[in-house]
C-alpha cells in the first residue's frame, strides 16, 4: 500500500470518529489534508542525485510557503533551483524564490536540487509545509530498486539539426516575470535563451540561477524527450564596441581573463557527463565580429574603440578561443553571431564580414569543424519576410534598392539576407551543412499599423514605406523600439537552411537604458536608447525611435514586453 493511500485511510478513520459521518477519499484529500508533496529521484548515480519536488496545496492560498523535510541518510543538496534551499545537518528547509511565492488554492508549485549520498538514498517520509504535515506522493517517486543508469560519458555524434525531434528549455526566470505580466501567461513557456554576460553569471549574479541550475532545470524539463539549451556567449574585452549600452566587465587587453573566468568554466560545466544528453546551443559574441568589418578605419561609422579591437586582435582571439573550446565538448553546438541584413547586408559588408567569421573560426586552435553554424538578427528588429516588395522590383524608374529604406542594400529582410549568407559562408570553406538560426523574438511588427500590401506607386520611397512591415524610422535603430512586436514563434527547420527561428533575446528585457543610470555591471548610456536623439552615421542621422524610461539593458522592461504583446505577428 503506498504511503499516499495509508496517509489518506488514516486521516478518514480520525474525520470519521470526529463526526460521525462517512467521508470518501476523495473528500479527505481536500478536507483534511493541507497539502501533498511528490518528491522523485529522476536520476541517481554512485555518489550523487537529481530530484524533482511538486508541492499541491489543499488549503488556504498563500503567498509564500516554506516546506521542511528530514533526510533519512547522509544526504547533502547541492545546489537547487526554483526555491531557495537551505540545510542544517539532516534537516533542509525550501523557501519559495521571488517570483514563485504565490500557491493558489489547488493550485501547484514545483521545484529541483541535486545531491551527494554515500550508501543507500532513502527517501524522506515526512513533509511539512509551513509546519503542516502533508501527504506524500510517492507514485513513481519511491526510491527505485534499479537505480538509472549513470549519465553517458560517451555521447553519440552530433545531429545535424538539434532543434529537430527535440523540446526547447523555458527559462524559469524570465517564465515567472512573463506570466506575472498581465496576458503574459499566452508567451511564458515560450523557450528563451540564458545570457551569461558576465562572470559571475556562471554562478549566479543578483541572487539569479547560474549555468548549472539551468542545465539541471533542462534535464528536469527534458524527461525522456531531447531537449536543446540555449545559451548566449557575450563577454569579450572590450565588448560592443560601437555601442555604450551593453559594455562589459572585461577591458579590451583582457584576453587572458576572458579565456582563463569566463570560457573555460563555462565548458568545465559543459562537459560535466551529468549534461551529456542535452543539446546545449551556443550562442556566439553578438555585435562583435562585424564591428571590425563596418565600425574602423576610415569609414563614417568607425570608433577608437573599434579601432583598438581591430588592432589587438581580441575579438578574433577571444571568439576562436570560444569555439576551440566550447567546441571540444561533443553536445555543443555553436552558433556565430552574423548580425542582421540591415548591418551587414550591403555589398561592401556582406563578403568581408563573411572572411572576418573564417578568421575567427580558424584562430586560437578553432577549426571550421567548431562552428554548427551561425545565428542572424540577435536581439535586433529586421522583418523576417517584406512580402510586398522584392529586392528585384522597379518603380517609377528607380529600384527598390534605390530607395530611401533600403539604400542600395542587397536584401529586404532576414530570411533572404540569411540564406544568401549561408551560401558565402560555404562557398568560403565553412561545412555545407551549417544551419542558420534567426532571433524573431522582437521582429514581427503586427498590430493595427501593419501594412495589408504595398505603398502606392507613385514613386519607389511611396511604394517601399507604405508596403514595409519594419516601421522603425531607420534600421539601424536597435534600442528598445517603439511599435515593435513578437515575432514567429520559436520553431525548428522552418525554411531551406534555418536550422530554427528562436526566441534567443528574452522578450521584455531591456536593450538599454534610456538615461544614465549608475551600475556595477559595467554597462554604460547610449544615446541610440534616448527617445531625444538624433542620431548618429550609423543610422543616417535619424530619431532613435526607442521607448522612454528604459532600464539597463537585460533588465525588465514591463512597457516594452505589453507593447511586443500588443504588436505580435502571428497574433496572440
Amino acid at each position: 500500500m503506498s504511503r499516499k493511500r495509508t496517509a489518506l485511510l488514516a486521516s478518514l478513520a480520525l474525520v470519521a470518529g470526529a463526526t460521525g459521518s462517512a467521508l470518501t477519499l476523495a473528500d479527505v484529500a481536500t478536507a483534511a489534508v493541507p497539502c501533498t508533496v511528490d518528491y522523485k529521484v529522476q536520476n541517481q548515480w554512485d555518489t550523487g542525485f537529481t530530484t524533482a519536488v511538486t508541492i499541491t496545496n489543499h488549503g488556504a492560498a498563500k503567498s509564500s510557503w516554506s516546506l521542511g523535510w528530514t533526510f533519512a541518510g547522509n544526504q547533502k543538496v547541492t545546489n537547487g533551483w526554483n526555491a531557495q534551499i537551505g540545510q542544517s545537518g539532516a534537516d533542509v528547509t525550501a523557501k519559495n524564490e521571488s517570483y514563485n511565492g504565490s500557491l493558489a488554492t489547488g493550485g501547484s508549485i514545483s521545484f529541483g536540487f541535486n545531491g551527494t549520498y554515500t550508501g543507500t538514498n532513502a527517501l524522506p517520509t515526512t513533509f511539512t509545509l509551513d509546519g503542516v504535515t502533508c501527504n506524500v506522493d510517492d507514485g513513481g517517486g519511491s526510491e527505485p530498486t534499479d537505480p538509472p543508469t549513470d549519465p553517458p560519458t560517451e555521447p553519440g555524434e552530433r545531429v545535424d539539426n538539434p532543434y529537430s525531434g527535440a523540446k526547447v528549455y523555458v527559462n524559469p526566470e524570465w517564465s515567472a516575470k512573463a506570466a506575472a505580466e498581465p496576458g503574459g501567461d499566452r508567451i511564458a513557456n515560450q523557450p528563451t535563451g540564458v545570457w551569461l554576460d558576465r562572470i559571475a553569471a556562471i554562478n549566479g549574479a543578483s541572487g539569479k540561477m547560474g549555468l548549472r541550475d539551468h542545465l539541471d532545470a533542462a534535464l528536469e524539463q527534458k524527461g525522456s524527450d531531447e531537449m536543446v539549451v540555449q545559451l548566449v556567449i557575450y563577454n569579450l574585452p572590450g565588448r560592443d564596441c560601437a555601442a555604450l549600452a551593453s559594455n562589459g566587465e572585461l577591458k579590451d587587453d583582457e584576453i587572458d581573463r576572458y579565456k582563463t573566468e569566463y570560457i573555460d568554466p563555462i565548458a568545465a560545466i559543459l562537459a560535466d557527463e551529468k549534461y551529456a544528453d542535452l543539446r546545449i546551443v551556443t550562442t556566439v559574441e553578438i555585435d562583435s565580429l562585424p564591428n571590425l568589418v563596418t565600425n574602423t578605419g576610415s569609414r563614417e561609422t568607425a570608433t577608437p574603440q573599434c579601432d583598438t579591437m581591430l588592432a589587438n586582435g581580441n575579438y578574433i582571439k577571444g571568439v576562436g578561443y570560444a569555439l576551440n573550446k566550447l567546441g571540444d565538448v561533443p553536445n555543443v553546438y555553436n552558433y556565430v553571431d552574423a548580425g542582421h541584413h540591415g548591418w551587414i547586408g550591403w555589398d561592401s559588408n556582406f563578403t568581408p564580414s563573411a572572411e572576418m567569421f573564417k578568421k575567427a573560426a580558424t584562430a586560437e586552435g578553432a577549426t571550421v569543424d567548431d562552428v554548427h553554424g551561425f545565428i542572424a538578427n540577435t536581439a535586433n528588429y529586421s522583418a523576417l519576410k517584406e512580402e510586398n516588395f522584392k529586392i528585384t522590383d522597379t518603380v517609377a524608374g528607380k529600384s527598390v534598392r534605390e530607395s530611401n529604406w533600403v539604400d542600395w542594400n542587397q536584401y529586404t529582410d532576414e530570411l533572404s539576407f540569411s540564406q544568401a549568407l549561408r551560401e558565402e559562408l560555404v562557398s568560403i570553406g565553412f561545412n555545407s551543412g551549417i544551419g542558420m538560426l534567426i532571433d524573431t523574438s522582437r521582429n514581427g511588427w503586427g498590430g493595427a499599423d501593419r501594412p495589408t500590401g504595398p505603398g502606392a506607386t507613385t514613386d519607389v520611397d511611396t511604394y517601399v514605406d507604405g508596403g514595409r512591415y519594419d516601421r522603425r524610422i531607420n534600421p539601424g535603430n536597435w534600442c528598445n523600439q517603439s511599435g515593435a512586436g513578437l515575432g514567429e514563434r520559436p520553431q525548428a527547420s522552418p525554411e531551406p537552411g534555418i536550422d530554427a527561428y528562436v526566441w534567443m533575446k528574452p522578450p521584455g528585457e531591456s536593450d538599454g537604458a534610456s538615461k544614465q543610470i549608475d551600475n556595477e555591471e559595467g554597462k554604460g548610456f547610449d544615446r541610440m536608447c534616448d527617445p531625444t536623439y538624433e542620431g548618429n552615421a550609423r543610422n543616417g542621422y535619424n530619431m532613435s525611435g526607442a521607448l522612454g524610461d528604459a532600464p539597463l539593458s537585460g533588465h525588465w522592461f514591463s512597457a516594452q514586453f505589453q507593447e511586443l504583446m500588443k504588436n505580435a505577428y502571428p497574433a496572440l
